[in-house]
């Protein structure tokens, strides 16, 4: 079955930057189920998966455009310490997350930490990079009408509800 929209695939992925291993899930034999066509993956990669198969094996880069985007200027932001839970254990490249007024939370990379203010990035951590992915696909199924609704895959068989 060719993939297409509200198809769930099950696949295992290595991303690497510049020869550089962010992340795999072939090590954690964890594979990631995802539903197509609902934006839960990177754009360029979900591209990537378009009418192929269970079972095929690919590689391929995606630039920052088609990935988490370019940097953006203006979205590093001093803020008081009294927003984050730990202030006091927080240290320069951490990731964390930063409270939004909305009841939310984003995730932040600690630039500086002062006395009594924080810079962070809001960045996405990936932001300007081209990524290098290794793609085997596992298992290509129709998505149920809750997975479409949902808009996210529930598992590999569509039952659990997983995040993955």
């Amino acid at each position: 079955m060719p993939i297409a929209k509200d198809h769930v695939v099950s696949l295992h992925y290595r991303v690497s930057e510049g020869g550089q291993p962010i992340e795999s899930s072939f090590e954690r034999n964890e594979p990631l189920h995802v539903l197509i066509g609902h934006q839960n993956i990177i754009p360029g990669l979900e591209q990537a998966l378009l009418g192929r198969e269970a079972g095929e094996r690919f590689s391929i880069t995606v630039p920052p455009e088609q990935a988490y985007g370019m940097r953006q200027d203006g979205m590093l932001v001093r803020v008081p310490k009294k927003y984050f839970a730990h202030a006091g254990q927080l240290r320069p490249g951490m990731m964390v997350p930063l409270a939004l007024k909305d009841g939310g939370q984003e995730w932040v990379t600690v630039v500086k930490v002062g006395m009594t203010t924080v810079d962070v990035d809001r960045n996405p951590p990936m932001a300007g990079k081209t990524l290098d992915f290794e793609v085997e696909i596992l298992a290509v199924r129709e998505a149920s009408a809750e997975e479409v609704t949902h808009r996210h895959a529930h598992g590999a068989g569509g039952g659990a509800h997983s995040h993955g």
